[in-house]
């Protein structure tokens, strides 16, 4: 509690800088994975060279992930952020996917009828009808983002980690590492429970709509 009370402005930076690590890669990763997630809808064969793909990147270990990348990225944030980025990505992907296969056909042949172009369904019928989905994974991206964001502390990319591995490496030292523990929770907590928040809203405002 000392350290927490004595070192707040410090800690808060730290949680700042893992918002900022966690949330970008998520933002990145869903600008990817929505029109990417549209066209293996449309075109059935890229799911069977992109689902592959995908799922053989998530076999990897994160932080082998993070190693992989410096000899592109240099040891800095860089790496670690594209590392979640690519392991948002897939996540994100597979809600998006499910999000597309809920939809019924024949909602699509309507809005086809009504003289839709398929951008225009897309994004009046698609993606609406599909959101709910699609924020689960989010949801699920972000919580994820958040743990694993604590390894780049190790990579020079800072972070409530840098807290966790200071504490271990100085003899232990219980009070960095509850606090850096509790922190990341909270920010976890924050992300999950926000953005579920957001999930029922629009859930809600579609069943009215329905």
């Amino acid at each position: 509690m000392n350290y927490l009370l004595n070192n707040f402005e410090y800690i808060l930076q730290l949680t700042f800088r893992h918002f900022q690590l966690a949330i970008l890669p998520v933002g990145i990763a869903f600008l990817i994975a929505l029109p990417l997630g549209w066209l293996i809808n449309r075109y059935q064969r890229l799911a069977s060279i992109v689902i592959p793909l995908n799922n053989i990147l998530y076999t990897i270990p994160s932080i082998a992930m993070m190693i992989f990348l410096i000899p592109f990225l240099g040891l800095n944030a860089r790496s670690v952020m594209a590392a979640l980025v690519i392991y948002s990505q897939i996540i994100l992907l597979r809600n998006i996917l499910a999000g597309f296969k809920t939809i019924d056909p024949a909602i699509i042949e309507a809005a086809r009828g009504m003289g839709m172009n398929r951008l225009q369904i897309a994004v009046k019928i698609q993606i609406p009808i599909a959101l709910p989905v699609i924020l689960a994974g989010v949801r699920l991206a972000s919580v994820i983002s958040v743990a694993i964001a604590t390894i780049g502390a190790k990579f020079g990319a800072g972070g409530l980690g840098v807290l966790l591995f200071e504490g271990i490496a100085q003899a232990g030292r219980m009070d960095k590492i509850w606090v850096g523990a509790i922190f990341v929770g909270l920010l976890a907590l924050f992300f999950n429970r926000g953005i579920f928040a957001i999930e029922k809203m629009i859930s809600g405002r579609w069943m009215q709509a329905r």
